[in-house]
């Protein structure tokens, strides 16, 4: 999967359960984004430990260390650099690796940064080599040489930059190169939350919101949410608004429930691409294994939606394995779907999911 090239959300923009958001979301999520660390809900081992390099570097008066987060889309990664500025008392600048295509682009920044600024820099795995070739000076030495003019009268004028602290993000770590990796002096991996995490976040996001919710409700909504925040917060928006119309304004397991159904995403979080991924796997080709364009046009989509939108979580999920011969459903899927796996092929006979000679002639 290439996100330099695309995104699920470029893809399918209009799934309630994309990692992704957009513009207008991220605005709705600035009002439920906790401010501080004892706010922010899971990762724990992330916020203690950051918790002491920000402690340590207040105490020192010094700016903090340069910080990379990695991790899958809607984890945190934005709010924990909101936090690290919060917590450090500064500004914070962001921007994004894709919006700095030029060392000039980034020359332009780090020139206005102000002593002691944050400056997120998202995706960051994402900006052009000559900006990443220039950021390693600047993070190093706070200096970067700019050049003026082009050919043999070119001169590298050396620019020198107030401290600052760098908290890099990004959704594929390993495509960092080891310069750059080297350069921060904490990385932290996000993880998915756990079911009993979303329920707090869940909880927290509703109280925010005025909205009126349940144990039962909350557990409902989290259950559905992949193990991301993002999601969970955006299943709340939408069931909030079935209360609303459908209900009495009060989310209970049933209301969340019934909201859900509506909106098609089911009890472990599938919604219609998963389901119709699964669905043909089963139902046309028995489990498989069946290639990946066979059963994108099984499916009515392109094989890059198939591939870089549906599968990463099918996977994970472990409803569907992805072998040298093709795309395979596992026991899991066939009980999700509450469906019949075939019977086990004898040694010698036609496989699951093909047709043998027996088959043909009604042997």
């Amino acid at each position: 999967m290439n996100w330099d090239d695309t995104t699920d959300d470029a893809i399918a923009p209009e799934r309630l359960v994309g990692a992704f958001a957009d513009g207008e979301e991220q605005a709705v999520e600035a009002a439920l984004r906790p401010k501080d660390l004892g706010e922010f809900i899971g990762q724990e081992k992330v916020r203690e430990q950051l918790d002491l390099v920000l402690r340590a570097a207040r105490a020192r008066g010094a700016t903090a260390d340069h910080v990379l987060l990695s991790g899958a889309p809607g984890l945190g990664k934005t709010t924990l650099s909101m936090i690290i500025a919060a917590e450090m008392g500064a500004p914070i600048r962001i921007t994004s690796g894709p919006a700095i295509q030029h060392a000039g682009d980034l020359a332009a920044i780090l020139s206005s940064l102000q002593e002691g600024e944050v400056l997120f820099l998202d995706e960051i795995h994402r900006m052009s080599r000559p900006a990443e070739e220039m950021l390693y000076m600047a993070m190093e030495d706070f200096r970067v040489d700019v050049v003026v003019g082009k050919g043999p009268g070119a001169t590298a004028i050396p620019l020198e930059l107030p401290p600052f602290t760098l908290v890099g993000a990004t959704t594929r770590a390993g495509l960092l190169p080891p310069p750059l990796r080297d350069r921060f002096g904490f990385t932290a991996h996000m993880e998915f939350y756990t079911p009993e995490e979303l329920e707090r976040v869940v909880h927290r996001s509703a109280l925010l919101l005025d909205v009126e919710i349940d144990a039962a409700g909350a557990a409902e909504i989290a259950g559905r949410s992949r193990g991301t925040p993002r999601i969970a917060n955006r299943l709340l928006r939408r069931v909030r608004d079935y209360a609303q119309v459908k209900a009495d304004g009060v989310i209970t397991r049933e209301v969340a429930s019934a909201a859900l159904r509506v909106y098609e995403v089911d009890s472990r979080g599938l919604d219609r691409l998963d389901r119709g991924v699964l669905e043909a796997l089963l139902k046309l080709f028995g489990g498989g294994p069946v290639g990946l364009s066979t059963l994108a046009v099984a499916v009515g989509e392109e094989r890059e939606t198939v591939e870089e939108v549906a599968e990463p979580f099918l996977v994970r999920e472990g409803l569907l394995a992805r072998t040298p011969r093709g795309r395979v459903a596992t026991p899991a899927a066939w009980a999700h779907l509450q469906l019949t796996p075939p019977h086990a092929a004898a040694p010698g006979a036609a496989g699951a999911g093909q047709v043998g000679q027996g088959d043909l002639f009604g042997a």
